[in-house]
């Protein structure tokens, strides 16, 4: 399998360990990273990746951190919107891997080592996705449509 992975640059001491994570749980598989600059970024470069077919999946990761102003909601919103559609307009899985805390602390716990690393999660998520499509439209291949 080859993965692709969409990584903010912002937060940075966050986001590395992250697609770390995503590393570890890959490891042995063919991975290319392509770093924006933040999670509002990544819905049209995982869009970009995917649509080159040189992937089976697309591994998104960031972190947005609640502050004072609504801009939280807006980033993360539109992160997990964009992402989404991206998947669904290419026909390749995009795992949504953006940790949406209230405080670093909490960003902090979700960026530790194997299951307690979202990367790590979105990376295993996506190997499953790509063996499930691969069952699926295996089965639809070797079912003759009846009309």
């Amino acid at each position: 399998m080859s993965f692709a992975i969409v990584v903010s640059r912002w937060n940075d001491g966050y986001t590395s360990r992250l697609e770390s994570g995503a590393r570890d749980a890959l490891e042995g598989s063919q991975i290319e990273t392509f770093v924006v600059p933040g999670a509002f970024e990544l819905p049209l470069a995982a869009k970009a990746a995917a649509e080159t077919r040189r992937f089976d999946a697309v591994i998104a990761l960031g972190v947005v951190i609640r502050g004072d102003t609504p801009h939280f909601d807006y980033v993360a919103g539109q992160a997990a919107s964009g992402i989404m559609q991206a998947s669904l307009e290419t026909g390749i899985p995009i795992m949504f891997g953006v940790i949406t805390a209230d405080t670093p602390e909490q960003a902090e716990a979700r960026c530790g080592e194997r299951e307690d690393n979202k990367g790590f999660e979105a990376a295993l998520s996506a190997a499953e996705m790509v063996a499930a499509l691969r069952q699926i439209e295996g089965e639809s291949k070797a079912v003759p449509h009846v009309v």
